[in-house]
């Protein structure tokens, strides 16, 4: 023992309070603690409650609620009482390791009202199940997701007015997950924090779709078959933002990733989203491809996964979740056959897009300028289940 390093000894200790997952990694086994009950939720009111904006020319996550969601856990009390305060700044030791090693995940949902002004969350069960896949990556603490979805509707609920109402408005939560351990060196996790605050947006499109050329970096790749491109952690943004600057000097709004293998680039995600390509098989029939999941690069999507389970029950096209080369994409495209492509994911829904800048080539979509009929009905079909004007069971009333 005494030759062994804190890091070694750190490892000894996650192998003996392990369990492993399908993907061979270690998620950490809490059961023995306390486990997060909203039961025991406790909410102070601010003294101060702040005027709530005008719904009109609101900026995306700027605007913030009055207040916020904490749920704090140690390594010897567990989940501790989860609590409703003011919104207001954390308070953190510098040597938080959240803020040396990114020991960190979140989520991205929202709250919705309807015609009736019932408040609604669109499918939070999938965003609990993904957020607690991210921190088993991190061997941070799971907790029970039906228990923190039930705190988050206390906190939409006591936030209700700042529910922007009407097509398009919504109230964005971003539940977040961070290490607060004060220690200069990487070891398990033993004080973690989840928080949840709220911030009123309204339509991505403010007057229509506006369809995005993207650019195909084949030198910058977003991640690797076995790393964290699968989990929702920030360090899989911050490195995106050199590349997004590069792509705007070309005209282009945003990145589209790829892997390469072989002689071509396989498409993976645009920008901060999924995508989609609607492409005619040299039959005649209609695919939807997206890339597939296994390989461990790919965010499995909230928006992703409605689109394919509607697609599939709509049996209209063939659905596919496989590898999209590069080389296809051209080659459709000379053919004729590429017909759309879109972004999928929380914020927009969907993103058409127009064109595509690949090693000094345009290639364009036959939409142009307009979104095209594949992405036109996911989008119909995806707002009418989120704003109630359709019951569905993905739509989540919080009474």
């Amino acid at each position: 023992e005494h030759h062994r390093t804190p890091m070694m000894r750190s490892l000894l200790f996650v192998r003996a309070g392990a369990r492993v997952s399908a993907r061979g990694l270690h998620s950490r086994n809490v059961d023995h603690l306390p486990a997060l009950d909203a039961t025991k939720l406790q909410i102070q009111k601010t003294d101060s409650p702040r005027p709530v904006p005008s719904k009109e020319g609101l900026p995306f996550g700027k605007v913030f609620a009055d207040h916020m969601l904490e749920c704090d856990w140690d390594s010897t009390n567990g989940w501790h009482a989860p609590s409703i305060r003011p919104y207001g700044n954390l308070s953190l030791s510098p040597a938080a390791m959240v803020l040396h090693y990114a020991i960190e995940c979140f989520e991205g949902m929202k709250a919705y009202k309807d015609a009736n002004g019932t408040i609604r969350l669109f499918r939070p069960d999938c965003n609990m199940e993904r957020m607690n896949n991210s921190m088993a990556r991190l061997y941070l603490p799971s907790f029970d997701g039906e228990q923190m979805i039930e705190c988050i509707k206390g906190l939409v609920k006591l936030d209700e007015q700042w529910i922007p109402e009407g097509d398009g408005f919504s109230m964005y939560l971003r539940p977040t997950a961070i290490a607060t351990d004060p220690f200069l060196g990487l070891q398990v996790v033993n004080t973690a924090k989840v928080y949840v605050f709220t911030s009123p947006v309204g339509p991505y499109y403010e007057s229509g779709f506006k369809p995005i050329k993207l650019y195909a970096d084949d030198k910058n790749v977003r991640a690797w078959p076995g790393g964290v491109g699968a989990s929702k952690v920030g360090g899989n943004y911050g490195p995106t933002i050199s590349p997004q600057m590069h792509a705007a000097e070309k005209d282009c709004a945003q990145v589209l990733w790829l892997f390469p293998e072989g002689d071509d680039h396989y498409v993976t995600e645009v920008g901060a989203m999924n995508v989609f390509f609607v492409i005619d098989t040299p039959a005649g029939e209609t695919e939807l491809i997206t890339a597939p999941l296994e390989r461990g690069d790919i965010l499995p999507g909230v928006t992703r996964r409605s689109l394919l389970e509607l697609a599939r029950a709509k049996g209209d096209m063939i659905v596919s979740e496989r590898q999209l080369g590069m080389k296809e994409i051209v080659q459709a495209s000379k053919e004729g056959r590429l017909k759309e492509a879109f972004g999928a994911g929380t914020a927009a829904v969907v993103a058409p897009i127009k064109a595509i800048h690949f090693k000094g080539q345009d290639i364009e979509m036959p939409s142009g300028e307009d979104i095209g009929p594949v992405a036109q009905g996911f989008w119909n079909q995806l707002t009418d289940i989120q704003y109630g004007r359709v019951e569905h069971p993905w739509s989540v009333v919080v009474e």
